[in-house]
């Protein structure tokens, strides 16, 4: 049975993978059994690891190293692909805020750090590891190392010991906090979703609304002459005159008192649309011309991504309308501005013959969106590890700052894509490609830090380290808290906003996934790709500026 010791306990690429497979197995499974209602769902990769290297099942240095960064990446440049699109409009709603909170969480962590070196006595070397690994921040941990070796430190391998002690409440701290957040604020997660997606789709979703023209002043007007009477973005699809025989209205055809149209627009527009209009109607418009149809078409041609309708001529077009575009669930207004994205479905009235020609244009392929896009994908990681790699310098801090291994693929992948249309990159993947990738990295990366937390992990807590683990855990609460009152009460952010902003605070891509799981939406990796570049940044420094200043 010798080949059974070395594939669970010897070394090779054999045991390594089997290790690995093990761990993820065990830990995912485990992850879904409930207690008091409350799974840690991957999560539990973390302690399976750890349990697993306790007992023998060790991992070599390098590919360590690569699964556990590896894996790291390409659950942030997933999350970066997911949220690229909205990010810069959610950070001019509330992103100012949300960094805020961010620097609260960081300056209280930072402020209990420094408390609890005086109450404990510790040298600040272990009190920094213990900040890092209570944070999950292993940028911060090697910058942190490297300024106290350069300063002539004697006891830097402390700094990688309180690491190792306190990140595993680090991770589970957070995700408890947050489940104990849900219970402090009475927080119901059905009416806390229908609550955001109400004031979200009266905010963007588009509905129809069937109207009679009365108002004087558009009585003999073309339908594009109206874009300078009222600013707002509505499109007219259907007109009914005083005949009875309803068309597919072109920007020339004109409005008289009487004609009952179908307007779509978005439901906050709803009202000065129709005020500026007329008044609403109860109507049927089934009966169009024979040669008339209506249908959707996919979005599914490179050539079109990131193309505004007016630029491909699919605005005011004769002989058919474009009145909506569904993105990601929700329906858009159609208006000239609107930029189409690979994945969109947007509905077309119209003859045939210009159903078809468009769709010639727009794709309508499913294939296309099936097969995976993996040049931008590892283009994207290249360009972020490079981007992590880059060292910066900020006056009077002696050593330089890095973005890391999570920060730099985090914002190209933002960067990618909101912005690849431009230099015609397509990013575009599928909710369930995009899943899988953040899901094996994040297995990855937890397996890997348990793996390499577990040979020391046990004697470091029998030799007095359990005081660590407390240490640990009062700088990973105390500041979750403090910004979940602060986030609740005064920002008045919803519970997975909040979410996902306490776990880019804490830099705790576990706590994300987590987030992930509990939330019926994308807010927490909005939140926490929106503060996440500030909070690493500090992270980074404020360990450095720590060992500079007391040692």
């Amino acid at each position: 049975m010798d080949w059974a010791s070395d594939l669970f306990f010897g070394t090779g690429i054999a045991h390594d993978v089997a290790v690995f497979a093990l761990v993820i197995f065990f830990g995912v499974a485990l992850g879904k059994i409930k207690i008091g209602g409350v799974s840690l769902g991957v999560t539990m990769a973390l302690f399976v690891g750890i349990a697993a290297s306790h007992f023998g099942m060790r991992i070599g240095n390098d590919v360590l190293g690569f699964a556990k960064e590896f894996g790291l990446i390409l659950f942030v440049f997933a999350v970066g692909l997911q949220v690229g699109p909205t990010f810069f409009s959610s950070f001019k709603e509330g992103g100012i805020r949300m960094n805020m909170l961010a620097i609260i969480v960081v300056g209280a962590g930072v402020a209990v750090c420094v408390l609890l070196k005086f109450a404990a006595g510790l040298p600040i070397e272990t009190m920094v590891g213990i900040l890092s690994g209570a944070v999950t921040n292993t940028p911060g941990l090697g910058a942190a190392a490297q300024a106290a070796s350069e300063l002539g430190s004697q006891n830097v391998q402390a700094i990688s010991m309180g690491y190792a002690v306190a990140y595993p409440f680090g991770v589970v701290g957070v995700i408890l906090s947050l489940v104990f957040i849900k219970y402090i604020f009475k927080i119901n997660i059905e009416r806390e979703k229908d609550r955001i997606a109400k004031s979200a789709q009266d905010a963007v979703d588009a509905t129809r609304i069937s109207l009679v023209v009365k108002n004087p002043a558009i009585d003999g007007r073309h339908i594009h002459q109206l874009r300078d009477l009222i600013s707002k973005n509505f499109v007219i699809s259907r007109i009914c005159g005083a005949d009875g025989e309803i068309v597919v209205p072109s920007p020339d055809s004109v409005l008289t008192l009487g004609d009952k149209i179908l307007v779509v627009a978005a439901k906050r527009d709803i009202a000065a649309v129709t005020a500026f209009i007329g008044e609403k109607i109860d109507m049927s418009w089934d009966r169009l011309k024979a040669y008339m149809a209506a249908r959707r078409i996919m979005v599914t041609s490179a050539s079109v991504n990131g193309k505004t309708l007016g630029r491909l001529g699919l605005y005011d077009g004769l002989g058919f309308n474009i009145t909506i575009v569904n993105r990601a669930g929700i329906d858009l207004v159609a208006h000239r501005d609107l930029r189409l994205q690979i994945g969109d479905r947007v509905t077309i009235v119209g003859s045939e013959s210009a159903i078809n020609n468009i769709e010639k244009k727009l794709g309508n392929s499913m294939q296309n969106l099936r097969h995976p896009n993996l040049i931008p994908i590892f283009l994207g990681m290249f360009l972020g590890v490079l981007l992590g790699s880059v060292p910066f310098r900020i006056p009077g801090i002696p050593q330089a700052v890095k973005l890391g291994l999570a920060g730099g693929p985090l914002i190209v992948a933002i960067l990618l894509s909101r912005f690849g249309h431009k230099m015609k990159i397509a990013t575009y993947t599928t909710v369930s490609a995009n899943l899988m990738i953040r899901e094996m990295g994040i297995v990855l990366f937890l397996a890997g830090v348990g793996l390499g937390a577990g040979g020391g992990f046990f004697a470091t807590i029998a030799n007095g380290g359990y005081k660590w683990i407390a240490y640990g855990a009062c700088i990973t609460i105390i500041p979750v808290m403090v910004a979940a009152f602060v986030g609740r009460l005064f920002f008045r952010f919803d519970y997975f906003t909040l979410m996902g902003v306490i776990s880019g605070s804490t830099t705790n891509p576990p706590a994300l996934a987590y987030s992930h799981s509990a939330s019926p939406n994308d807010l927490p990796a909005v939140g926490y790709s929106t503060v996440y570049p500030l909070a690493m940044f500090l992270r980074v420094l404020s360990a450095q500026l720590l060992i500079l200043f007391f040692l």
